[in-house]
């Protein structure tokens, strides 16, 4: 075989060259297609379940008229703010002998609060007892409160007696050794052409004349107290009963759920908490500045429910809701955005709304002039929880419920 002969019989090498058409490219190409069919799919379905959802919303009806309301940004929890865990050394008292201890007050060494079950209840020696009850079973379900009656606030008057908000039926005088019970304005009542829908607190002067009360809304009743909070209602009023007269007056209109009250130690002016804009608004009742309103505390750390004075010469007050800062404030979310209150409240209960809420207590002292002296925390509510109020007795705190099946107690002394 020749030179000439070989070199025909070689076959050069060639690099082989990965064409479109290649298993390579084949594999990249169904990778891409069934990429593709997934993101369809996904999209379709999504429309498929939102535009139904979104024509739900549009055409359920919303239990609110939520209106836009301009919170500051919440204080910084820092200084006398400072999260602890002050509120986990108290101890819990009568726990599931009573539900929604509200409001505390002491007769001696008796303790007199109302509960969830529509009664007036004492405790004496550790042991409740029943004394009055102004509405009627069945009680217990969202449906029973209103004939059930809701008492809320509660003082102690002259001679001993009790003076009683119940949300239902109105403001009441208690006898605590018969319970014997007298209404004093009941709820049918129009007070300048506006119905009584929600009696929440009271405070009463030392001779008993004058009882200043709440109404924290004329549209919705106590049971509803979230959509109160997210619709931004502004027809709560302040009021003064005369006992003597028997005159009711009208103080202050305009406000926000309108809730805890106290009178001064000079019972020179009353302080009303202004629950949905987290503020405690004043009005003088006596002095040159009668009849005048003013701002005594605002852009609170949390939602204030009930204030009482404190034996340094201020005043306990409970917040039912906290506004983390830092952190996440849900309130404060939501309170310039009326369109998404709309579409929550479309599709969910205000009970499952409520446990989105954080189950923080706080418990805050202010000074006579409305400044931060201490305050104390139970960051999830550990051991105090839905505190209401914090009366203040021999040198203990007993914290007040507006749903906890207890009554908390918290040595001074240890804090």
């Amino acid at each position: 075989m020749n030179e000439a002969e070989g070199l025909r019989q070689r076959r050069p090498f060639r690099p082989q060259v990965i064409t479109e058409d290649s298993p390579a490219q084949e594999a990249k190409e169904g990778s891409t297609y069934s990429s593709k069919v997934f993101r369809v799919t996904f999209l379709t379905l999504a429309a498929s379940l939102t535009v139904p959802l979104l024509g739900v919303t549009v055409l359920l009806d919303c239990p609110i008229d939520p209106q836009p309301i301009s919170l500051k940004e919440p204080p910084l929890l820092t200084g006398v703010l400072e999260p602890n865990t002050k509120l986990r050394k108290a101890e819990r008292l009568w726990e599931n002998q009573l539900v929604g201890p509200e409001s505390i007050v002491s007769i001696g060494d008796v303790l007199f609060t109302g509960t969830a079950d529509g009664k007036i209840i004492k405790i004496e020696d550790g042991e409740i007892q029943t004394i009055a009850r102004i509405g009627h079973g069945p009680c217990g379900t969202h449906e029973d409160e209103p004939t059930c009656g809701r008492p809320l606030g509660i003082r102690v008057g002259p001679n001993n007696t009790l003076f009683v908000a119940d949300a239902y039926y109105g403001l009441y005088e208690v006898d605590p050794g018969t319970g014997e019970t007298k209404m004093l304005v009941s709820t049918k009542t129009v007070i300048e052409g506006q119905k009584l829908s929600f009696l929440n607190d009271l405070t009463v002067t030392r001779d008993g004349r004058k009882i200043y009360f709440t109404d924290s809304s004329s549209k919705w009743q106590r049971r509803d107290y979230l959509f109160l909070i997210m619709e931004g209602t502004d027809d709560g009023r302040l009021l003064e009963y005369d006992t003597v007269t028997k005159e009711v007056k009208v103080l202050m209109v305009g406000l926000r759920f309108p809730n805890g009250v106290q009178l001064s130690p000079e019972e020179d002016f009353v302080l009303v908490q202004e629950t949905t804009m987290a503020r405690i608004r004043r009005y003088y009742v006596s002095g040159l500045m009668k009849g005048g309103a003013d701002m005594f505390v605002e852009n609170m750390p949390g939602l204030p429910d009930n204030i009482r004075l404190s034996s340094s010469g201020g005043y306990w007050v409970a917040l039912a809701a906290i506004r983390p800062n830092p952190g996440f404030s849900l309130l404060d979310f939501l309170s310039e955005k009326p369109w998404i209150k709309r579409m929550i409240f479309k599709l969910l209960s205000q009970e499952t709304v409520t446990k989105f809420v954080p189950k923080y207590s706080l418990v805050v002292e202010l000074s006579e002039t409305g400044s931060y002296r201490r305050s104390f925390h139970d960051p999830s509510g550990v051991t105090a929880a839905y505190i209401s109020e914090a009366h203040e007795h021999n040198g203990y705190l007993y914290l007040g419920s507006f749903q906890a099946p207890f009554i908390c107690r918290l040595n001074l002394q240890h804090v």
